[in-house]
């Protein structure tokens, strides 16, 4: 038999049926590790705020949830509350680990800062930690700074997004996994019958509505666009919500744009939006590996990115879609323009061009890369 505990902050809430969801492309990535677990705790937050649509159940009964208190936020009050509750937080953790052979601890995140020391001095559990956001961040607020170092310095594997020079011996490259066996071969046949007229075309944006995301720069960049470039676009799809999601739309009037404000989606919506759309555009300064590039390359969806962390890894500009060095709006302007001088046929080339990177995103390579490389 083999066990695994999860440490993460990922969010969850409760249904008002009783039902304990969380966020999707966690809770997916953990139903996938049953595959390899007999048995999975996951020792996470709990918030007491209704559920987004984009919000899962777990579907099996070999996971357990266990909740932590919520705490994080960018106040003096929040980083305080992470210290109040740390003792109980360590508890928790503790209890959890100890029922099981295994733990990931997923950082970064506001509890990395004591939970990562515990788990190095303090537990002799096997065990490894995933760091989900930019291996090679500058300027990374000091508690990620920190995390990193730790890692660094430590023995236990650590699997990381991207290829680095100086990565340390114990730091694996691992892609996260979104796609299931089937949605990639369903992509497949999606990027062949995919359409590329200039006069009807799709952008998307998934993600939090926040300036960090790069959201004010991507609506801008389109009310910058010639009123000719404008009747190219059919539709400019914004999917996620976010304290300045208002704002936002108040910019977006009369622009004589397409602009869709469609706030949380379910997993499956998303999809069907990437279905349709040409390009999805992420201007944001801070990614690791966003999911939701990988997810959208996978219908055909040309990525417009910004080349910071591992993203230029993947995606090659002018090959399999368009890389921003400078996230401004007059860059975005440029990557539009090169998007909207395409014919069909280099779309339809490099929507071609992305498909041979989707089987290292499928949930089943990752399982099969734990399991050879990691236990």
């Amino acid at each position: 038999m083999r066990t695994l505990t999860i440490i993460s902050h990922t969010e969850h809430y409760k249904t008002p049926d009783g039902t304990i969801v969380g966020l999707g492309s966690t809770v997916t990535e953990i139903n996938h590790l049953i595959a390899v677990f007999d048995r999975v705790i996951h020792v996470a937050m709990l918030h007491e705020i209704p559920a987004p649509p984009s919000a899962l159940p777990y579907t099996s009964n070999k996971i357990t949830f266990v909740a932590l208190p919520a705490v994080g936020g960018t106040k003096i009050k929040d980083k305080l509350a992470i210290l109040f509750q740390a003792p109980k937080i360590v508890a928790t953790i503790k209890k959890a680990i100890n029922q099981t052979d295994y733990f990931q601890f997923r950082a970064p995140t506001g509890i990395g800062v004591f939970v990562i020391p515990y788990l190095m001095f303090f537990s002799a559990n096997k065990g490894w930690f995933k760091y989900a956001g930019n291996w090679k961040q500058e300027n990374a607020p000091l508690a990620y700074r920190l995390q990193r170092w730790l890692l660094k310095k430590q023995n236990r594997k650590v699997t990381i997004n991207g290829i680095w020079p100086d990565q340390p011996k114990q730091c694996l490259t691992f892609e996260n996994p979104c796609l299931t066996d089937a949605e990639v071969a369903l992509g497949q046949t999606i990027i062949k019958n995919k359409v590329f007229d200039t006069t009807s075309l799709h952008f998307c944006f998934v993600g939090r509505l926040e300036e960090e995301k790069g959201v004010g720069v991507f609506i801008e960049a389109f009310k910058r666009l010639t009123e000719t470039e404008k009747r190219s676009v059919h539709a400019i799809h914004i999917v996620g919500d976010g304290k300045a999601k208002q704002k936002y739309i108040e910019t977006t009037k009369n622009s004589g744009l397409p602009f869709q404000f469609h706030g949380f989606l379910s997993r499956s919506d998303v999809h069907n939006i990437y279905k349709i759309a040409h390009a999805i555009v992420l201007p944001s300064a801070s990614e690791g590996f966003p999911k939701v590039i990988a997810e959208a390359m996978n219908y055909g969806c040309l990525p417009i990115v910004s080349n910071v962390s591992s993203i230029g890894q993947y995606v090659q500009s002018d090959g399999n879609g368009f890389l921003l060095d400078t996230i401004s709006v007059d860059s975005l302007v440029v990557a539009y323009r090169k998007l909207l001088s395409l014919n069909a046929n280099l779309f339809n080339e490099m929507g071609q061009t992305q498909g041979a990177l989707q089987n290292k995103f499928t949930y089943a390579y990752y399982n099969s890369r734990i399991t050879k490389e990691l236990l």
